[in-house]
C-alpha cells in the first residue's frame, strides 16, 4: 500500500491515502458524508496534492505546444484556478443549497466542492499522457510555424471538452453524497445544477484572465498579459467554434 508522507509544523504525517483517495474517486456516499463531517488536516493536504499534482501535469501538457516555459506557467496557474474556484464558489454554494431546499453549512459546501475538484484533478492527471502524446504529434506552435486556424481551434476546444467532461464526471459523482443530505432526488438534483453552474461560470473566467494556457504564436510567452481583463472565455469558445464550423464548409 501506498503512503503519503506530509511535513507538518508539528511533524511528519503518515497516513495511506491511497484507500482513501480511491473511495472518493467511486464516490461512495458513507465515505463523502464522513469527509465532510470533519475538518481533518490531513484529508485537506491530500486533496491539495491531487489537484497540484494532477491539473499540473494536464497544465504542463497543455502549455507544452507553445513552450517549455508556458508549460510551466500552465503547470502553475491551472491549479491556482482551480484552487481559487473551491474558495469562491464555497459561499455562493453555501447560500444557493439552503435555498434550494438542502440544509447545508458553508464548511460542508467547502469540502464539497474540493473533493469534486480533487476528482476532477485526477481525471486530468489521467488525460495528461493522452494530451503530450497529441501535442507532441502536432506542428509545434511557435512564432516561426504557421499554424491552420482550424488547428489551433481544434485544440482549444479538445482542451475545453476534457476539462468541462472531468468537471461534470467528478460533481455528479457527488450526487449520491447530495441524496443523503437532501430531503429527496429532486432536491439534489438541484443543488447539483446550481453548483455546476457556478463552477463552469467562475471557474471560466478566471481561466480566461490567467490566459493563455495554449499561448498564442504572435505573442511573447508570459505568466499574466497586461490585457488579461479584456474579453470574456465564452466568446474566445464561440470563436473557435465559428472558425471550425466555416472550415468545415
Amino acid at each position: 500500500m501506498q503512503t503519503i508522507q506530509i511535513a507538518a509544523a508539528t511533524g511528519a504525517i503518515t497516513y495511506s491515502g491511497t484507500n482513501q483517495l480511491g473511495e472518493m474517486l467511486r464516490g461512495e456516499p458513507e465515505f463523502l458524508r464522513a469527509w465532510i463531517e470533519r475538518w481533518e488536516p490531513r484529508r485537506l493536504a491530500l486533496c491539495v496534492v491531487v489537484i497540484v499534482g494532477g491539473a499540473g501535469l494536464y497544465g504542463a501538457a497543455m502549455g507544452y505546444w507553445r513552450d517549455p516555459r508556458q508549460a510551466l506557467y500552465v503547470a502553475i496557474k491551472f491549479p491556482l484556478i482551480i484552487l481559487l474556484t473551491t474558495f469562491g464558489n464555497a459561499l455562493l454554494n453555501a447560500m444557493l443549497a439552503p435555498l434550494l431546499g438542502l440544509d447545508i453549512g458553508l464548511r460542508q459546501s467547502f469540502l464539497a466542492i474540493l473533493m469534486s475538484f480533487t476528482m476532477a484533478s485526477a481525471i486530468l492527471g489521467s488525460f495528461s499522457p493522452l494530451t503530450a502524446f497529441l501535442i507532441w504529434n502536432s506542428q509545434p506552435l511557435s512564432a516561426a510555424a504557421a499554424i491552420p486556424q482550424e488547428t489551433y481551434s481544434a485544440i482549444q476546444l479538445m482542451h475545453v471538452a476534457i476539462i468541462a467532461f472531468a468537471g461534470i464526471a467528478a460533481n455528479l459523482r457527488l450526487i449520491q453524497l447530495l441524496r443523503q443530505l437532501a430531503a429527496n432526488a429532486t432536491v439534489a438534483r438541484r443543488v447539483l445544477v446550481a453548483w455546476l453552474a457556478g463552477n463552469l461560470f467562475f471557474g471560466s473566467q478566471l481561466s480566461w484572465i490567467l490566459r493563455p494556457f495554449i499561448g498564442s504564436p504572435g505573442l511573447p510567452v508570459e505568466f499574466l498579459r497586461q490585457t488579461a481583463l479584456q474579453g470574456n472565455f465564452y466568446e474566445s469558445v464561440f470563436h473557435s467554434a465559428w472558425n471550425l464550423l466555416k472550415a468545415v464548409k
